[in-house]
């Protein structure tokens, strides 16, 4: 009964705070005249944000998966996704199509894992999680510094065809309509498939709940035969996928660049919010985050000079962890002593 509980308190509740926070605008720009406010052009601003926060809940997708996996934050997510998308760059200037390039840098990124798995994960085994914390630092600037070496640092340019043009819709409910950009569409589209897929693979598979038994107890798993190092292999496996995945999105948005590993600071405040261990909260969370700082910025920063997109998710995640530490659908842990 817990579940469609909070189903139907979703299915309610959003709807009506996003009616609520309209309705409060136009409250206000009925008061204030140097305040601009229409219903389409608040519906634009919540898709773009919605869009928006696919794509941070991509990266967040790969922090949830070590998460769940070995109970550790993993730095290295961010250095990943610049990894991947450095590769797979790399690969199409040399000539070859990205369909071919995304199966070899796919092939890359599983060989990193074992690589990984191997000559850091396998020495730490039960070692305290700050240790393993560290050792994803190290990750981030090794790869950091790996891929740049090997394919350079100037900015690039990542384009495997997709949409990019915009279009308007519902021109028939709004004066003008409302502006959508193709790609953010299909970069949302992508995030949906890859929660479905993984959502399935961690409730429904046996490897999915020799993940979830390794993340709770190390020892406890390997002594009723959980292959550690196979775990992590996998995890790490289908972590980088969604790296490259992100990667793609990403560099076929903002470009192939040095910046894009430090997205990964923009994909904590999802993760707070959403909670570490849950795979629909990383895209619930990512879809609150991104339409919470685009209506802040445009309607919020009116009154403050603007410029408050970059902290405004970080001031909501501190809420958030003030009132429910463990995220919106992050599981709640009781310890006895």
């Amino acid at each position: 009964m817990v579940l469609p509980f909070a189903l139907l308190l979703w299915l309610i509740g959003t709807p009506l705070v996003i009616a609520g926070l309209g309705l409060l605008f136009q409250l206000v720009a009925a008061l204030d005249p140097g305040f601009f406010f229409s219903w389409g052009y608040y519906f634009e601003v919540m898709i773009a944000g919605l869009l928006q926060g696919v794509m941070y809940a991509l990266v967040a997708l790969g922090f949830v998966l070590i998460f769940k996996a070995s109970g550790i934050f993993n730095f290295a997510q961010g250095s990943m996704v610049l990894f991947a998308a450095l590769t797979m760059v790399g690969i199409i200037e040399e000539g070859l199509h990205w369909g071919l390039a995304f199966l070899l840098t796919g092939g890359v990124m599983v060989l990193l894992a074992i690589v990984i798995e191997r000559v850091v994960l396998r020495p730490l085994v039960n070692q305290e999680h700050i240790i393993l914390f560290m050792a994803t630092i190290g990750i981030f600037y090794f790869l950091d510094g790996f891929g740049q070496t090997l394919w350079g640092s100037d900015v690039k340019q990542l384009d495997i065809g997709l949409p990019k043009n915009p279009e308007f819709i519902l021109s028939g409910l709004f004066e003008g309509g409302i502006l959508v950009n193709q790609y953010d569409l299909v970069a949302a589209l992508t995030g949906g498939v890859l929660v479905a897929v993984l959502a399935f693979l961690f409730q429904y598979t046996r490897t999915g709940r020799a993940l979830r038994a390794v993340a709770d107890d190390h020892q406890a798993a390997l002594s009723v035969g959980i292959p550690l190092k196979v775990i992590w292999t996998i995890v790490w496996s289908v972590a980088g996928i969604v790296a490259l995945v992100a990667g793609i999105m990403w560099g076929g948005k903002a470009g192939v660049q040095f910046s894009l590993a430090l997205i990964a600071l923009k994909a904590l405040p999802v993760l707070i919010l959403g909670g570490f261990t849950s795979v629909p909260g990383a895209i619930v969370g990512g879809l609150i985050i991104g339409a919470s700082e685009q209506l802040a910025e445009v309607f919020l920063g009116h009154f403050v000079g603007g410029a408050i997109q970059d902290w405004f998710a970080y001031m909501l995640a501190l809420i958030v962890l003030l009132f429910r530490p463990q995220g919106l659908f992050g599981e709640r842990i009781i310890e006895r002593v």
